[in-house]
């Protein structure tokens, strides 16, 4: 669960520039940023980039932005970009927010037990098509993430919205109905036993039948028929 206090995130003004401008900034190591909302005008920021991992491994929902060494201003992370090989953060947008109104945020779903799950166990293949949940909370309430044991999952079995429980404070929003998990029986089956050996026998009669037939076609068409044929003739 979040806590109620906000981690601070010192952070810099900066002007708005273009990519080659931000490439720069990233080679100082610093990250560049945008605060949006709260009736306000949006803000271009720099933020060192290891205040920023640890802000936000340190945070819950919330952090508090000290813009210049100023007064600090309630946000939430509104989107974060990574570099696609490196993993390091290249840019991030923060939301204004106010500690005593509720918003709605995207939430990590955190299935445990997936290993131990009784159909799992059996073979069964666990597909989990949704992987993050939209809650509504005060910002300070907002969870880090949501979890949710599987372990007595069948072969056949479904797991839907309605299923999730919310942490206190807060409300799931979505369709109870909407698909979170399933474990589906295997989609291969081996062959077993008998079945095997009735499927290597038929494939070795196709075989040998093909290979007499052939055989036969060579013989009809081999030179002792073509001197059967010429004698034919000259008779």
């Amino acid at each position: 669960m979040a806590e109620s206090t906000s981690t601070p995130l010192p952070a810099a003004r900066r002007e708005p520039s273009g990519s080659r401008a931000a490439r720069r900034l990233r080679r100082t190591g610093a990250v560049p940023g945008v605060v949006y909302g709260g009736g306000e005008a949006p803000v271009s920021f720099s933020v060192d980039a290891r205040e920023l991992r640890h802000a936000l491994a340190d945070a819950g929902a919330v952090l508090d932005l000290q813009l210049d060494g100023g007064k600090g201003t309630p946000v939430v992370l509104k989107e974060l970009i990574r570099h696609p090989v490196s993993g390091e953060t290249t840019h991030i947008d923060l939301l204004r927010v106010r500690l005593d109104v509720a918003i709605q945020a995207q939430v990590l779903l955190e299935l445990i037990g997936t290993e131990e799950a009784a159909g799992v166990k059996l073979g069964g293949i666990l597909e989990q098509p949704i992987r993050e949940l939209t809650v509504e909370a005060l910002p300070t309430a907002i969870p880090d993430a949501i979890t949710h044991d599987i372990t007595e999952m069948e072969i056949g079995d479904t797991l839907t919205l309605a299923a999730i429980a919310a942490p206190a404070g807060t409300t799931i929003i979505g369709d109870p109905e909407t698909l979170i998990a399933t474990i589906s029986a295997p989609r291969i089956q081996a062959l077993e036993g008998d079945e095997i050996e009735t499927e290597t026998q038929r494939v070795g009669e196709e075989r040998g039948g093909g290979a007499e037939a052939s055989d036969g076609e060579d013989a009809d068409s081999g030179p002792e028929a073509a001197g059967a044929g010429s004698a034919a003739d000259a008779g």
